[in-house]
């Protein structure tokens, strides 16, 4: 039950997170900071699919992802439509991962320690899936402030 919940939100917040991409007016947007919002809503997507591909796609998909988090704040200018492929395949990466394990899965420790205490995968991916959500909303916040 927990995989299919975990399932409906990922894909719920990956198609926003597509949309608000999609929303903004000018794609130079993206990638504006200002005194008060120092991330950019183009390096807080490309963080998000950073993230899911490595906790979710390397991890547990077993993708051979390898994540270079520093890129994922420093980069600027990725075209839109790159930043949009990249939300596509992460939202497959994930539901065919979600697809994969059981609800069994979900109770055994997850394989990393990613925090200061191990924690079972069904925790790790309920946290994953709330990390998406706060940084969409940054992101939705970041488009209505600066996308003028």
């Amino acid at each position: 039950m927990l995989i299919e919940t975990l399932r409906v939100l990922f894909q719920r917040d990956l198609l926003k997170l597509k949309s608000e991409i999609e929303s903004y007016s000018l794609e130079g947007n993206l990638w504006l900071t200002s005194a008060n919002i120092t991330n950019s809503g183009g390096n807080l997507c490309l963080h998000l699919l950073g993230n899911l591909n490595t906790f979710i796609g390397a991890e547990l998909g077993k993708s051979n992802y390898v994540r270079k988090r520093n890129l994922e704040f420093s980069l600027k200018n990725v075209a839109r439509t790159i930043l949009v492929a990249q939300i596509e395949q992460t939202t497959t990466m994930v539901d065919e991962t979600l697809n994969n394990i059981s609800e069994e899965d979900l109770k055994l420790e997850y394989p990393i320690l990613v925090f200061e205490e191990r924690m079972s995968s069904g925790y790790f991916l309920t946290h994953l899936a709330t990390h998406l959500t706060y940084h969409l909303g940054q992101i939705n916040y970041h488009r209505r402030l600066l996308d003028k």
